[in-house]
């Protein structure tokens, strides 16, 4: 079996030709030192994972002709990921252990004491197929563009619960099972903290439940990952 995964942001279906751009031309030769006739394996988030073989290759693009499909297609739990980003790469952790993990939709948030006040999204964005392309995933998150967290909440569906990882809670790890199952998000904040506004706010939502992560404070790259561990496990398709 064909050891590659490349994301195609093609439609898949048995004999289907899919045209590679320049970039996936050259990582398959060039780095992969892959050509015609060679199989690999593909998915477009869509349609499941695909065996595909290399009908043809140069510098700028190449032809692959999918074979059969390999997997069904596997769709994340309805869960997003929000969180202030923190240094470039512990940021692009977040991404790709969210993308690993099973998020469906991750958003990024400018909060009151957020470090960073600009991403690359298209840069997170690629992050994230990576991830998806390593860990034998068929589904690829969107990766949204940065804004600023109260902007978020004005306009948020209260059908979507908000489980909040809350530094201040610091103690043992509280268990989610007993929690509702349907659409969620889990929020990150940022390494300093959240501010007295932000806190009144959040705790006078309904919708929000607060949790901590155990008897240390995390951070936000930790944070995020026991966080997504702790709900998969109790709420999401790890059951």
């Amino acid at each position: 079996m064909a050891k590659i995964r490349l994301f195609i942001d093609h439609p898949l279906a048995e004999g289907q030709a899919v045209e590679l751009n320049p970039d996936q031309a050259h990582y398959l030769a060039s780095v992969m030192r892959q050509g015609p006739g060679d199989e690999i394996l593909v998915f477009n988030g869509r349609d499941g994972e695909w065996l595909a073989r290399i009908e043809r290759i140069a510098k700028r693009g190449g032809a692959l002709a999918a074979l059969r499909q390999t997997a069904p297609q596997l769709d994340p739990p309805d869960l997003w990921l929000v969180f202030a980003p923190i240094k470039k790469a512990r940021t692009d952790f977040i991404v790709e252990k969210a993308a690993e993990m099973g998020a469906a939709r991750i958003l990024p948030v400018q909060t009151d004491h957020t470090n960073s006040e600009r991403i690359r999204q298209d840069r997170l964005q690629a992050h994230a197929v990576e991830a998806a392309e390593q860990c034998g995933g068929t589904f690829v998150p969107e990766v949204g563009g940065l804004v600023p967290l109260a902007r978020l909440l004005d306009g948020w569906d209260a059908g979507r619960r908000i489980l909040w990882a809350d530094e201040a809670l610091a103690g043992p790890a509280q268990v989610l099972s007993g929690l509702p199952r349907g659409p969620w998000a889990i929020l990150i904040g940022p390494e300093g903290g959240w501010s007295e506004s932000e806190r009144k706010r959040l705790s006078a939502m309904d919708c929000v439940t607060r949790i901590g992560l155990g008897p240390r404070i995390l951070r936000a790259d930790t944070a995020a990952v026991a966080s997504l561990a702790l709900w998969q496990a109790a709420l999401g398709d790890w059951r």
